[in-house]
C-alpha cells in the first residue's frame, strides 16, 4: 500500500490511535518509537512560545490544608495545617501569543505546589475531560486546532474532521461549545486535574483520586456577542483582571476538593477510571475538601516568572504518583521534554521553577547551568564518596497490575464505556434549558462553517449520537439556514 502511514526514517507504522502498553491499563512502553518520535518531533514545531496554551497569565499564591486527608496520602503537602507557597498559570490552548482571551476555547489551569518535598504540578483545565485519551494522537489534534500551512488560517473542516472521526472528543466538545467555553474571568471558572492519579498513605495504601478546584468567586461565563465585543477591545481581557483585581487586595481562591475510588474498585467500575474523556460522577464517588488555594501576589516580572515557568504532571512527591491513563503516561515524556528544548537543558535552574528544598543528584552541564556542585563532589553513582543514593522507602513510589502483554487497544472492560453516553447526560441533565438553547446555536454557527459534505454529515451524525433530538433540531436549523461557509465561520479559538 503506497499510502501506509511511516516513521520518518520509511518504516510502516502498526497504529497511529493506541500507544503500546502493556496491557489494556499498562504501563506505556517507552520502546514505542513512534510514540517518541511523534511527541518529540511535535515538542520541536515552535520556537519560543510554548506549541499549545501560548497566552496566558498567572500570579503566586498560597494553598492551605484545612481539613485531614492524611488516611489517603502520606504527601507532606497535604497534611493538616500544612501551608505551601505556589505558582499559578491561566491560559488559552488553541490560541497563540497576542490571540484575544476571549476565544471559545479550553483554558489552562495548572498550579506547581513548592512543597517541603520538592515541586508538585497539577496540570490541568477549567474541564474535568480531554479531546482525546491516547498521548499518541495529541499532535493531531493541536494540528487540526491551529491553522493551515497553506494560508495560515484556521478552518473548520479541519477540526471538525479530526473530531469526528474521533468520537471520544464529544464529551469535552460538548463543555466546549456550550457555556463554559467562553469564562468570564479565569477568576470564575473552575479547574480540574482532569487525569486521575494515584495517592498513596504512610501504610502504603492505595487509592486513585481526581482534583477539583471550585472557584469561590463563582462560576460565570460570557455569551459569544459580548465575547466577540470584548476580543476587539480589550485583547487581554483575563490577563488584566486577574491581575488588577490582585493589585486591590481582591485575592480569588478556589477550593481544592478529591474524588476518592478505593485500589480495587478500578478493576470493575463501570466506567474506564482512566479514560481522560470520561467523569467519576459525583454520586458514586463524593467530593471531599481539602484546603483553600489563594492568589495574592502579582508576578514582579511577567517573562521570568511566569512565560518561562514549566509545569509538568511528572513531578510529583512522595505519597502522590501517576495512574494507567495513557494521556498521562505520554505526558510524564512529553512535558519536561518540551520544557528543556523551550526553556533549556536547565530550566529547572530558573528561579521560578527551582524547589524550595535542597536537591542532590548527579546531572551535570548542558545549556544555562548557573549551579554547580563542589570541585570534590562525586559525579557518577554508585561511588565511594558519600555521594547522594536511591531511597525506596522516601521515595514511595505508586503501583498498579497488569497482565503484561504489549497490545495497542483501548481498554473495553468496563461496562458502560462509551464515547457518546457521557456527553449525552451532560447535555441532558446538567444544562438547562437555556444552556441548551445556546449549545444548539453555537452548533449550528459551527455546521454552517463547514463546507465538505461527507465532514457535514458527520457533523450532523455525531451530535445525534450525543442526544437524538438535538442532532434532529441540528439539522432542521441548518435546512433552513441560507448562509454559506463563510457567512458563518466560528472555528475553536475564533469569536463567534
Amino acid at each position: 500500500m503506497t499510502n501506509s502511514l511511516t516513521t520518518q526514517t520509511g518504516t510502516p507504522v502498526e497504529s497511529n490511535e493506541h500507544s503500546l502498553t502493556a496491557g489494556v491499563d499498562g504501563v506505556t512502553a517507552l520502546h514505542d518509537r513512534y510514540l517518541v518520535e511523534k511527541l518529540a518531533q511535535f515538542n520541536r514545531e515552535r520556537i519560543p512560545e510554548r506549541i499549545v496554551h501560548a497566552k496566558g497569565g498567572g500570579a503566586f499564591g498560597t494553598f492551605e490544608v484545612t481539613e485531614d486527608v492524611s488516611r489517603y496520602t502520606r504527601a507532606a503537602v497535604f497534611q493538616p495545617g500544612t501551608a505551601t507557597d505556589t505558582l499559578q498559570r491561566f491560559s488559552s490552548v488553541a490560541g497563540e501569543q497576542g490571540s484575544p482571551d476571549t476565544w471559545r476555547d479550553v483554558r489552562g489551569f495548572s498550579v506547581k505546589f513548592y512543597t517541603a518535598e520538592g515541586n508538585y504540578d497539577i496540570v490541568g483545565n477549567n474541564t474535568p475531560v480531554f479531546f482525546i485519551r491516547d498521548g499518541i494522537k495529541f499532535p493531531d489534534f493541536i494540528h487540526s486546532q491551529k491553522r493551515l500551512p497553506g494560508s495560515g488560517l484556521r478552518d473548520a473542516d479541519m477540526q471538525w474532521d479530526f473530531w469526528t472521526l474521533s468520537p471520544e472528543s464529544a464529551h469535552q466538545v460538548t463543555y466546549l461549545m456550550g457555556d463554559r467555553g467562553i469564562p468570564r474571568s479565569w477568576r470564575q471558572m473552575p479547574g480540574f486535574g482532569s487525569h486521575t492519579y494515584q495517592w498513596i498513605n504512610a501504610a502504603g495504601e492505595q487509592f486513585w483520586v481526581k482534583y477539583h478546584f471550585t472557584s469561590n468567586q463563582g462560576n460565570a461565563e460570557i455569551e459569544a456577542s459580548e465575547a466577540e465585543i470584548i476580543a476587539g477591545a480589550d485583547a487581554d481581557h483575563y490577563r488584566r483582571d486577574l491581575y488588577e483585581a490582585i493589585a486591590a487586595g481582591n485575592f480569588p481562591s478556589w477550593d481544592l476538593h478529591v474524588q476518592v475510588m478505593p485500589y480495587e474498585d478500578a478493576k470493575t467500575y463501570r466506567f474506564n477510571p482512566f479514560d481522560l474523556t470520561k467523569i467519576w460522577p459525583h454520586s458514586d464517588y463524593p467530593l471531599i475538601k481539602v484546603g483553600t488555594h489563594t492568589l495574592n501576589r502579582n508576578p514582579e516580572n511577567f517573562f521570568a516568572e511566569i512565560e518561562q515557568a514549566a509545569f509538568s504532571p511528572a513531578n510529583t512527591v512522595p505519597g502522590i504518583s501517576i495512574s494507567p491513563d495513557k494521556m498521562l503516561m505520554a505526558r510524564i515524556f512529553s512535558y519536561p521534554d518540551a520544557q528543556r528544548y523551550r526553556v533549556g537543558t536547565n530550566y529547572t535552574e530558573i528561579p521560578v521553577n527551582a524547589p524550595k528544598n535542597a536537591t542532590h543528584n548527579y546531572s551535570q552541564d548542558g545549556a544555562a547551568r548557573h549551579g554547580f556542585k563542589p570541585a570534590g563532589a562525586p559525579v557518577y553513582a554508585p561511588n565511594s564518596f558519600g555521594g547522594p543514593v536511591a531511597d525506596a522507602a522516601a521515595a514511595g513510589e505508586g503501583t498498579w497490575e497488569s497482565d503484561g502483554a504489549l497490545v495497542r487497544a483501548a481498554a473495553t472492560l468496563h461496562a458502560e464505556d462509551d464515547d457518546f453516553g457521557q456527553p449525552g447526560t451532560l447535555y441532558r441533565e446538567v444544562l438547562d434549558d437555556a444552556a441548551r438553547a445556546r449549545l444548539l446555536e453555537t452548533l449550528t454557527g459551527q455546521g454552517t462553517a463547514l463546507t465538505v459534505p461527507e465532514i457535514a454529515e458527520r457533523f450532523l451524525q455525531y451530535w445525534t449520537n450525543v442526544d437524538a433530538e438535538l442532532g434532529a433540531r441540528l439539522r432542521a436549523n441548518l435546512s433552513r439556514s441560507g448562509e454559506t461557509a463563510n457567512e458563518a465561520a466560528e472555528p475553536v479559538g475564533v469569536p463567534e
